[in-house]
This record gives structure tokens, sequence and C-alpha cells, in this order.
């Protein structure tokens, strides 16, 4: 067996200028030689970096899955941008990005690797930058919805209540005054219907504001409540399947699946002229699952501008980190969902 160092000296001579890092490696897991570019990096003498095993430079939370990656290399998988993190001898971490291929004949690794350090500080800058506007969004929406409690609370407490008591008192009017003429009995009993229609029109908005049932009972209960009501108002055959338990679900994925929901109802009342709509919650292995299914008209999800309570649905989706999806057709209904995975 030819000697791997010299197998490939001049194939490592062509990348002594590289910017990026290259090394050879042999089966046993040392580097057998490494460019400049490492050197200069890590601050290791050659000495050094060849007297220890690799694995010994690599971050400790990334040692396990190095090892799994050079198994498998070692097996004849071809490493395509395989990162981890190695620890340099000033104790600075940086992240590289590995492209790694086993000569068996030889026993040696050749390795090519970039360094990422930058774009992972980016990332995670990024990342935190999401979190906390997603944090924000979430304190708006809390108190948006606190607000609409609030608002709901006083619909319902007070005008609710007036609206009784004027129904009340024009009862007692309707009821004791005998010599009352037929057209003011007649205006009465329409003033009772409409008082009648007032106080259930309060009630519908309030729930809407704000569905206390989902405080007290949950999202299956109210869920269902919702399809009964919409059933009873529209002449819309409306039906729901629950496979899941309200701990599956946040408080706040509880409030934006209820907000969908609302939302594809009113879209299937107001545009789709429907005959029977389905919604169902599933809690899979790794998501939660909420569809909303009607064979209305459709549209052409491609052409046609879109209801603006789609725009809400989405807004509603990414905040739960909840993906989207409209599918529709000409005269094949609509099929609303949202995929929040675990």
């Amino acid at each position: 067996m030819s000697n791997p160092v010299t197998f490939n000296h001049q194939l490592f001579s062509f990348f002594e200028m590289s910017p990026d890092f290259v090394c050879i490696a042999g089966k046993d897991g040392y580097f057998r030689e490494v460019n400049p570019a490492v050197l200069k990096k890590f601050g290791y003498t050659i000495e050094e970096l060849l007297s220890r095993p690799i694995n010994s430079f690599i971050h400790p939370d990334d040692a396990d899955h190095t090892s799994r990656e050079r198994a498998g290399l070692l097996k004849g998988k071809t490493l395509h941008n395989l990162q981890n993190r190695y620890i340099c001898k000033n104790g600075e971490i940086v992240w590289l990005e590995w492209t790694s291929i086993f000569l068996e004949s030889n026993e040696i690794v050749f390795a090519i690797a970039k360094d990422i350090t930058e774009r992972k500080r980016i990332e995670a800058e990024a990342e935190e930058k999401y979190i906390e506007i997603k944090n924000l969004a979430s304190h708006f929406k809390s108190h948006i919805e606190d607000d609409r409690k609030y608002f709901a609370y006083e619909l319902h407490d007070e005008l609710a209540q007036i609206a009784a008591a004027v129904k009340m008192n024009v009862f007692w009017i309707k009821e004791n005054e005998q010599e009352l003429s037929d057209a003011n009995r007649k205006k009465i009993n329409d003033v009772l219907g409409m008082t009648e229609l007032l106080i259930q029109s309060i009630q519908r908005i309030s729930f809407s504001i704000r569905p206390n049932m989902l405080d007290d009972l949950g999202l299956h209960d109210i869920v269902e409540w919702q399809c009964k009501e919409f059933t009873i108002l529209n002449s819309i055959p409306c039906s729901f399947f629950g496979n899941f338990r309200e701990e599956d679900l946040s408080k706040e994925m509880k409030i934006d699946f209820f907000r969908i929901i609302q939302e594809a109802l009113s879209n299937v009342m107001n545009h789709a002229e429907a005959g029977s709509v389905s919604i169902r919650i599933d809690n899979m292995t790794d998501k939660i699952y909420l569809s909303i299914v009607d064979d209305g008209k459709g549209f052409d999800v491609n052409r046609e501008m879109k209801p603006a309570g789609l725009l809400k649905m989405k807004q509603r989706s990414v905040s739960i980190n909840g993906r989207l999806s409209i599918k529709s057709e000409p005269g094949k209904g609509t099929t609303v969902s949202v995929e929040v995975l675990k």
C-alpha cells in the first residue's frame, strides 16, 4: 500500500493557497496533513494537530453527531455540508462546513471545510430577532384578546341587560293596559319581537368578540357549538370532528384556531355558496392539523383575488408557527388547512 501522504502530496499542494481548510485524515481518526489555513485559524502547531485525535478538537456538543457521520463516511457515504464546531487553541469556537470523501484504497479521508462562523452568527441573530418579534406579536395579540374580552363583557352585561329591561317593561304594558287599541298592541308586539332580536344579536356579537366558553369548556365544545349555530343561522350543515386533547393545544393555539375557523366560516357564508362544511382538528404524530372543507363554488387560487379573511388566517397561522394552505378549484369547493409542527 502506498503512503497516503505521498499519494496526496501533489493534490494537497494544489490546495495550499486555498482560504478553505483542506485536510487529509487517516482511518484511525488522526490528521495526516493540513493546509496553512487550518494552522492559521486553529492556532495549533502542525505537531499538535497531528498528535491528537481529531475528536479532541471538536466541540463536545457536536462530537457524537460527528462520530456517527464519520462512521457512515468510512462505509462509503460521501459527506456533504456537515456542520460542526471546533475549538481553537485560544478557546475560540469556529463553525465549519465539511465536504469529505473516503479513499478506501489508501485508507484516508480527504476533506475540505469552509468557515461558516459569521453565517451562524447572523443566523443566530436572525433567530433571536424572530423570537423577539414573535413574542411581541403574541404580547399585542394577548392585549387585543383581553380588550375584546372586556368589550364583550360590557356589551353583554350592559346593553343586553338594558334591552332585557326594555322588553320586560313593554311586556308589562301589553299585559296590564286593557284599553290599548289593536294598532297599539300590534306596535307593542313588534317592539317585543325587535327587542328579542336585539338581545340575540348582542349575545351573538359578544360571543364572536370573546368566546367565554373557550375558557370554561375548551376548544372542542366551542367549535361544536359554533357549527350548530352556523347551521341554524345559514341553513348550511356544518359538522365537526376533533381528535385531540385540550392539553395538546396551548391557549394561544386554541384562540388562533377558533379565530381561523370563524374567518373560514364567514368566507363560506359570504362567498362559497356551499351546501355543507366540515371541520377537523387532529393531533398527529408530528403536527396539529386543522382543516375546514366546503363543497361550494370554489375559486382559482392563482388568479382570483383572495378575501381579506384569508390574510387574517395566514397571519394567525404564522403567529403559532403554523403553515396555512388554501386548495380550491372552480366548482370543486375549498379546503383551508393549518399545520402546526410539534
